[in-house]
């Protein structure tokens, strides 16, 4: 029986780098460190960092992590701007919300979603 999400992991090639990104761009804080392998709170999702793969996302890619912004979609894509994040593809508008997607920096696919107006 599948009770919710435990955790989502995504490959790193640079542990340290990957830490660094979610930490310090994406402002959310490391709760375990086991060598290659980090776990961060993304506000009750556990996010494992598995650097024990050696080619990262470059592999084939590893999975879709969304986030909802706090502060609205476009205020968080400005400050992450800010920060040397780039959405190539802006805000998309669709029925369902709003999405802005990007990449971490091991190469893996992130998105902002915001419910629609």
């Amino acid at each position: 029986m599948v009770k919710g999400v435990a955790n989502v992991w995504v490959p790193v090639q640079d542990i340290e780098r990957a830490l660094d990104f979610y930490q310090n761009t994406l402002g959310f804080q490391p709760i375990k460190r086991d060598g290659p392998w980090a776990e961060i709170d993304a506000g009750g999702l556990n996010i494992g960092l598995n650097g024990r793969e050696p080619e990262g996302a470059q592999a084939g890619g590893g999975p879709v992590i969304t986030f909802r912004p706090e502060g609205g979609l476009d205020a968080a894509v400005e400050d992450l701007n800010g920060k040397g994040v780039d959405f190539p593809a802006g805000i998309s508008e669709h029925e369902w919300g709003r999405v802005a997607t990007f990449k971490d920096t091991e190469g893996n696919d992130l998105q902002l979603y915001e419910l629609p107006r």
